[in-house]
């Protein structure tokens, strides 16, 4: 079994983390044998908390050279920079439970596949309450992962993302994402843009505890996701996908061709006006997950209108989704 790196970046979660890192200490099958961290400017205990952490087998390590306050997904993504080098990378939020298994089956479905390929996996989660219990399950995707997706919604939960090293190598090549962005969902749009495989997993492989600190949850019903991305309006996706295809352009060399043309449609509809947009989105062949999704993302693109927005990150142990 190859080794694993697991990245863990928190914000304020001493509450929760004795149990993410019990959970770590009986993963089965695939051990890690690191668990690289930093802080975001915790004022409840949680670097010491890690600092006092002891897991058999796996070094407790702490970037201390990535100091003062990064947001989620810089964090994240200085992490993946400075770990030590691995076959597998794996990132971690501070407030879940991760089942027994989870390493064991994203590295053994990962490491079926050549090491040249770029990968990625994600998974499912059980939705629990802070208690830990169960409250239902996360949507399944309909529609296969991919750049098409990708470039519209994001399907790649960070807290169950495993990287392997070509997906890291690939992830240090590029440019930073565009403000608003986080670290899962880039990882998403690069390693499916660049021709690599995206797999995931229909069974949960954590407890993905939705508490009252969530910044952004898990509507687990489609009306909850409806309504919310309403609640949201089409300002801010708007100028985090124009962000995402102006980042993108700065790494079209990572792309393939097929990629690259429609990040370059995109690109040029964006800045024509509503109704190019919509055709834009048809010849560049993108979807959402569903149909109540594309619905909404049609109507997005015909009525809002470009204009400049709040910009900023999320403490670094706070959740966001796609």
């Amino acid at each position: 079994m190859r080794d694993v790196v697991i990245l863990l970046s928190t914000y304020n979660g001493a509450r929760f983390l004795p149990e993410q890192l019990d959970s770590i200490g009986r993963q089965e099958g695939a051990f890690p044998r690191a668990l690289f961290w930093r802080d975001d400017g915790s004022t409840d205990g949680t670097p010491e908390l890690l600092r006092a952490a002891r897991l058999p087998g796996c070094r407790v390590l702490e970037a201390t050279a990535l100091t003062g306050r990064l947001g989620a997904a810089r964090s994240f993504l200085a992490l993946l920079a400075a770990s030590p080098g691995a076959a597998f990378h794996a990132f971690c939020d501070q407030d879940d439970v991760w089942l027994p298994d989870k390493l064991a089956r994203a590295t053994a479905r990962l490491d079926a596949l050549p090491e040249e390929v770029p990968a990625l996996y994600c998974g499912r989660q059980q939705l629990v309450d802070a208690e830990l219990r169960p409250v239902g399950l996360s949507p399944l995707p309909r529609r296969p992962p991919g750049f098409a997706n990708a470039l519209v919604q994001n399907i790649a939960t960070g807290c169950t993302v495993v990287l392997n090293a070509a997906a890291r190598r690939l992830m240090l090549a590029a440019p930073p994402p565009p403000p608003g962005s986080m670290h899962d969902w880039w990882c998403y749009l690069l390693v499916s843009g660049a021709g690599g495989q995206v797999l995931f997993d229909a069974d949960p492989c954590i407890l993905y505890r939705q508490h009252g600190a969530n910044v952004v949850g898990a509507p687990r019903a489609l009306l909850g996701r409806g309504i919310a991305a309403f609640r949201r309006g089409p300002q801010a996706f708007l100028r985090l996908l124009h962000g995402h295809l102006e980042a993108l352009a700065g790494a079209e060399g990572l792309l393939t061709p097929e990629a690259a043309a429609k990040v370059s449609v995109l690109r040029e509809a964006f800045a024509a006006g509503p109704l190019r947009r919509l055709r834009a989105l048809r010849q560049a062949g993108v979807y959402r997950q569903t149909l109540a999704e594309d619905l909404t993302l049609r109507a997005w693109c015909l009525l809002g209108a470009d204009g400049p927005g709040k910009r900023g990150g999320n403490p670094a142990g706070s959740r966001r989704a796609g």
